[in-house]
C-alpha cells in the first residue's frame, strides 16, 4: 500500500485545507470502488489542467480552477470549472501519480481526509466528477479511490484504461464481461509491451468483482506486520 507514510500528521493537517483537516473514517463494510465502479459512479470524467487557486467567499469555497482538456464522459463542460475544497500543494507535497500505477490511489489519498485534495500548479489530471447538492461540479472523491490521478498526456495508460471502462459501462451482463475479456486478451497478446500487460492485469481485477472491505484489507496488513492480532495484543498487555 502506497501510504504517504506518517508525515507528521499534526504538521500536515495544519497546512491543509479545511476539508483535509477532518480525518475521515469509513464503515466496517466500506469497499473502495474498483476502477470500473468508479467510472460508473462518476457523472463526468475529464482531463483537466490545474490553472490557478480560486479564492471563494469562505474557506470551504476555496478551490482550484481547472482548464478542460478533454471530456471522456458526461455532458459538455465549460472551458474552465472551479472545484472547491481543493488546494495547491506545498513543495513538500509535490507528488505526481505514477503513470504506471493503475490500482492504488495517489499517495496523498491515504492521509487526512482519505481522498486527494492537493495538486501541483500546472499538472494535468484525470478527474472523476459528480454534481453536489447545489448542482455544482465537484469531486467524486470516494475514500482511497483514484478520483484524481496525474497523467502525462491524453493517451496515458490510465486514460486509455478509463476509456475502456466507459465503454464497458454502456454494456450489461454477458456483453460487458465478453467485452472486458476481449480487451484483456487483446492487451495480453502484446506480450512485449509491459504497459499493455499492466492494463490487462487491471481489467482482470475488474472481472473478479468488487474490492474486499477496506477494514479487512487493513487488518490483514496489520497482522502481516505483527499487529492486529487480539490474542497477541492481550499477551503484550499482561506482560506475557
Amino acid at each position: 500500500m502506497k501510504v504517504f507514510r506518517a508525515v507528521t500528521l499534526v504538521a500536515l493537517l495544519a497546512s491543509c485545507s479545511a476539508q483535509l483537516a477532518h480525518a475521515c473514517s469509513v464503515s466496517s463494510d466500506y469497499r473502495v470502488p474498483n476502477n470500473l465502479e468508479l467510472t460508473e459512479k462518476a457523472q463526468a470524467i475529464i482531463i483537466g489542467r490545474v490553472e490557478r487557486a480560486h479564492a471563494g467567499t469562505s474557506l470551504l469555497d476555496n478551490g482550484l480552477e481547472i482548464q478542460l482538456v478533454r471530456t471522456l464522459k458526461g455532458e459538455a463542460l465549460p472551458p474552465t470549472i472551479t472545484l472547491t475544497g481543493l488546494s495547491l500543494a506545498e513543495d513538500r507535497f509535490l507528488v505526481l501519480s505514477n503513470p504506471y500505477e493503475l490500482r492504488e490511489a495517489h499517495p496523498l489519498a491515504y492521509i487526512g481526509g482519505c481522498a486527494r485534495f492537493m495538486f501541483p500548479l500546472g499538472t494535468m489530471a484525470l478527474f472523476f466528477l459528480k454534481r453536489d447538492e447545489k448542482g455544482d461540479w465537484g469531486p467524486a472523491a470516494y475514500p482511497f479511490s483514484r478520483w484524481a490521478e496525474d497523467v502525462p498526456g491524453i493517451d496515458a495508460p490510465w486514460v486509455r484504461l478509463t476509456d475502456i471502462y466507459i465503454h464497458a459501462e454502456s454494456l450489461t451482463g454477458p456483453e460487458r464481461n465478453a467485452f472486458l475479456i476481449a480487451e484483456r486478451d487483446r492487451l495480453k497478446a502484446k506480450g512485449d509491451d509491459p504497459v499493455s500487460l499492466l492494463m490487462a492485469a487491471d481489467i482482470d481485477r475488474q472481472l473478479k468483482g468488487p474490492n474486499r472491505p477496506w477494514n479487512d484489507i487493513m487488518m490483514d496488513q496489520m497482522k502481516a506486520m505483527g499487529f492486529g492480532d487480539p490474542e497477541k495484543h492481550s499477551k503484550k498487555k499482561h506482560g506475557e
